[in-house]
C-alpha cells in the first residue's frame, strides 16, 4: 500500500531553518504531484506548497513565499521542503500529500494519499 512517511521536524527558533523529507512508497513516484500541508492547533489544515511530477512546476502558499522551497529527487522516492526564516505562526504538523493526477489537485487540497505528519514548533 502507498505510505508517505515525513521527518525532519522539530523544535527550531524564530529566524531557523527545517528542512523536511517525504519518503514515499507504494507509488510510481515519479507519475505523482506531492505537496505538504500543515494544521496548527484549532486551524483548519492548509496548504503549504506542491510540486508537479517533474518537478517544473511549483506553487506555494502566499504566507511561505520566498522562505520556503519544494523539490523532489524522484530517484530516492523523496519530496522535500526547506523552510527558512521560521516564524512562530509556522509551527504546526506538517503532512505530505500525493496525488497522481495534476498538482493543481494537490493545491486545490484534495491529494488522495497522506502521510501521518511531522510537528515543526518555532520559538519566538
Amino acid at each position: 500500500q502507498v505510505q508517505l512517511v515525513e521527518s525532519g521536524g522539530g523544535l527550531v527558533q524564530a529566524g531557523g531553518s527545517l528542512r523536511l523529507s517525504c519518503a514515499a512508497s507504494g507509488l510510481t513516484f515519479s507519475s505523482y504531484a506531492m505537496g505538504w500541508f500543515r494544521q496548527a492547533p484549532g486551524k483548519e489544515r492548509e496548504f503549504v506548497a506542491a510540486i508537479s511530477w517533474s518537478g517544473g512546476r511549483a506553487y506555494y502558499a502566499d504566507s511561505v513565499k520566498g522562505r520556503f522551497t519544494i523539490s523532489r529527487n524522484n530517484a530516492k522516492n523523496t519530496v522535500y521542503l526547506q523552510m527558512n526564516s521560521l516564524k512562530a505562526e509556522d509551527t504546526a504538523v506538517y503532512y505530505c500529500a500525493a496525488d497522481i493526477r495534476d498538482s493543481q489537485v494537490v493545491v486545490g487540497g484534495t491529494p488522495v494519499y497522506w502521510g501521518q505528519g511531522t510537528q515543526v514548533t518555532v520559538s519566538s
